[in-house]
């Protein structure tokens, strides 16, 4: 979502179209949307950029908590944070790709697509 919002390097892969169907969990929205009032931004035009990055947002459940806490066994040596885990996790449970910056997360072998924009 970051990437996208400030059209950082690989960001232009994204094409509208995969961005006109990306999801995102509550959970990574609220990290986004802290980001960017962390960095001055007005908390309600905050609000309103992290919505306009995702079609739609999955609220963060149960089943994505237990998955995400999971992930912590194999992505202990990663570095991921919890955000990065609640990605992977809404991903799972939907079989969607994920899209990142992190280059260390080509080294998952989690069963969804992980592509790396730069």
């Amino acid at each position: 979502m970051l990437a996208a919002l400030n059209h950082e390097p690989g960001s232009e892969k994204l094409t509208p179209e995969m961005l006109s169907n990306a999801a995102g969990s509550t959970l990574n929205l609220a990290e986004v949307h802290a980001k960017l009032v962390g960095r001055g931004g007005d908390p309600e035009e905050a609000w309103e950029d992290a919505l306009s990055a995702i079609q739609e947002p999955v609220p963060f459940s149960e089943e994505h908590a237990r998955i995400a806490g999971g992930l912590v066994a194999v992505t202990r040596a990663l570095g991921l944070s919890l955000g990065d885990r609640a990605c992977l996790a809404l991903a799972l449970t939907l079989k969607a790709p994920v899209y990142t910056t992190d280059r260390a997360w080509k080294n998952l072998k989690l069963g969804i697509r992980i592509h790396v924009i730069r």
